[in-house]
């Protein structure tokens, strides 16, 4: 018995699995890099030395990292996997050179499907050498009989032919808040934004559900293979809601997901009935709100015209009493509001909105999603409000095209301000807003630390005073989207009690003036291997 008791000892106390010989960033607070990892029902039970670890422990499984880096699994904290997998199903128009382009690919695509519609989407009329934005005259000769419905790249604009616009109802006369339809000698363009565009979205029919399903397994995959093993569903209707909780029921989705629901009628009467929701990996206890629109439209709402338009200072896609009846709702259900805030008047008319809230709930973690242009007298009620600023680093390095055009030299001042808006709000949540852009995180580090894209655009990067460092950068990618949806007790950094969910990367971590990806060896969602490039 003695002797049992004494081998049983030696062997140490018994877990599932213990990483080892590795580089693990673990993001706690000191920043500890440790060299092994105990994991035991999908937790971690210590973080150590590796002779610690290894002399503790005994695992039923020993996996060597070979000195590999191993980070807590990254969070897109702002990505769209419902349109994103709709994108996949669609006409692919990202990064189309020109509107003749477009047309050809929405051509070989009609060819190829049986669809009675084409969807398209991705298309940025500043690649085609003009600023003006397209009509639908050409679609109308190709596509008489069936609708036609093609998405610039930010989801704020559409082109559309006349049959679809004729499904709508609408004509010269037709009247939209939040939106434009844009008239030109008298007749419909085709071209809507913002809230015109769902007078004519809702017209077209949905992808088959399979064709959905396999197209969301696509997406996670994708992510995956980078390290990402959280997303914060940037809205969603029920519909959607109610197939990624089928999906995560018969666990074909393994990424933790926080999704925001639509801040309509339909989704406040769900979240009314059944509060916040924390079934498996799927949590929901958030409204996504629009703000406004997108710069790159002209929908931002700005406090003085754009630069580039100035009969326009874009548009207020939600209504300031909208937005605070949807508060009043959503405090009192214990959800978070996370609002689509571009523009500088848009950004001010959220931040007033959060004072009171603040006044009730010091701790609301209320989300400014984007944030993306402030009058720099307004940053001092980030830190008044406790506003939560959610932001896309690579944003700022696709727009920094045309964004002196849009809002002139002065306003960049307070244009893509990540250092500034880290400085009054403490934590910044960082994501890609893909399929806007791409799912590759280690182009938002690039465009935050370097602040260039992958080709090194522009020298010296773009307002380089608002780069973040790489420690910043990264805590934005791991336990700060965990803070930002109420998650840091179980996710974000790799800590004893926490879910072992982390990636082991393929290539050692570094960050150069030159842009260079990384990808996943190895990942791990609540000590269960999701991901392996062998």
């Amino acid at each position: 018995m003695l002797l049992l008791t004494l081998f049983s000892c030696m062997k140490g106390k018994s877990v599932d699995m213990i990483v080892h010989n590795a580089k693990i960033h673990t993001m706690d607070d000191q920043n500890t890099i440790a060299e092994a990892m105990a994991i035991k029902d999908g937790k971690i039970v210590e973080v150590g030395p590796e002779r610690q670890i290894m002399n503790k422990y005994s695992a039923d499984e020993y996996l060597d990292a070979e000195k590999k880096d191993v980070f807590p699994g990254l969070t897109d904290a702002h990505g769209h996997m419902m349109s994103y997998a709709r994108q996949l199903l669609s006409v692919d128009l990202v990064g189309s050179k020109s509107y003749k382009e477009l047309i050809v690919r929405v051509e070989k695509y009609s060819q190829r499907h049986s669809y009675n519609f084409v969807i398209g989407r991705g298309w940025d009329q500043s690649l085609w050498g003009t600023t003006d934005l397209p009509t639908n005259e050409r679609l109308n000769e190709l596509y008489p009989t069936i609708p036609v419905i093609l998405y610039r790249i930010d989801g704020h604009a559409a082109l559309v032919n006349q049959k679809a616009l004729d499904l709508a109802g609408i004509t010269t006369a037709t009247q939209v808040i939040g939106g434009k339809i844009t008239i030109k000698e008298g007749k419909c363009t085709g071209l809507l934004l913002d809230n015109a565009i769902e007078l004519v979205a809702k017209q077209f029919p949905d992808f088959g559900k399979k064709e959905l399903v396999a197209s969301l397994e696509t997406v996670q995959q994708e992510l995956l293979q980078y390290g990402i093993t959280g997303v914060h569903e940037a809205g969603v209707n029920q519909k959607d809601y109610q197939l990624i909780k089928q999906l995560v029921d018969q666990e074909k989705l393994h990424l933790d997901l926080y999704v925001m629901l639509h801040a309509n009628e339909e989704n406040i009467a769900f979240a009314r009935k059944n509060g916040k929701i924390q079934h498996k990996n799927l949590i929901v206890r958030s409204f996504k709100v629009m703000g406004d629109g997108a710069l790159g439209s002209h929908g931002a709402l700005l406090k003085s015209p754009y630069s580039d338009e100035a009969e326009t200072h874009g548009l207020l896609t939600t209504s300031a009493a909208e937005m605070e009846r949807i508060a009043y709702i959503a405090e009192s259900i214990g959800y978070q509001v996370n609002i689509h805030a571009i523009g500088d008047s848009t950004n001010r008319l959220v931040l007033e909105l959060l004072k009171g809230i603040r006044e009730r709930n010091a701790d609301h973690r209320w989300r400014i999603e984007h944030a993306q242009v402030i009058d720099p007298n307004d940053f001092q009620l980030i830190a008044e409000t406790g506003a939560f600023p959610s932001v896309q680093p690579t944003h700022a390095v696709t727009d920094q095209r045309w964004a002196e055009d849009r809002l002139g030299n002065d306003r960049l001042k307070g244009a893509y301000a990540y250092r500034s808006l880290l400085e009054k709000s403490g934590m910044l949540a960082l994501g890609t807003d893909f399929p806007v852009e791409l799912t590759n995180p280690y182009l938002t580090i690039q465009a935050a630390v370097n602040r260039t894209n992958a080709e090194g655009d522009p020298i010296g990067g773009f307002l380089p005073s608002e780069a973040l460092t790489i420690e910043q950068c990264l805590r934005g990618m791991t336990i700060w989207p965990a803070f930002a949806s109420f998650q840091e007790s179980r996710i974000g950094s790799l800590e004893k009690g926490k879910e072992a969910t982390f990636v082991m990367l393929a290539f050692p971590f570094s960050v150069r003036t030159e842009f260079i990806s990384n990808y996943a060896f190895k990942v791990f969602i609540r000590g269960r291997e999701r991901y392996t490039s062998e």
